[in-house]
């Protein structure tokens, strides 16, 4: 019999939190659950935001929390180009 492989995935608390939001106006979590700075970037591999994007996102109001989602494509963009490290 072959015992099947099971990688578990710690979640960040982010992604675990936010299966629980309940406010529509509120925005998801970016999290991804590859929580890991990237020492060039200082921005998280899974989810582009940086260090103290991440620890006030509970804190932060739904229009802060959107206008950090609208950050987030343009950075993925210039990190993807090399355009982020000029």
């Amino acid at each position: 019999m072959v015992t099947p492989f099971i990688t578990i995935v710690p979640l960040c608390s982010d992604m675990t939190a936010d299966l629980f939001s309940s406010s529509s106006s509120d925005p998801h979590s970016p999290c991804v659950g590859v929580c890991v700075i990237n020492p060039q970037t200082q921005l998280c591999e899974g989810c582009f935001r940086t260090l103290d994007e991440i620890a006030g996102w509970w804190d932060y109001a739904p229009e802060q929390k959107h206008a950090v989602l609208v950050k987030l494509d343009d950075r993925l963009a210039r990190v993807m180009d090399g355009a982020f490290f000029d």
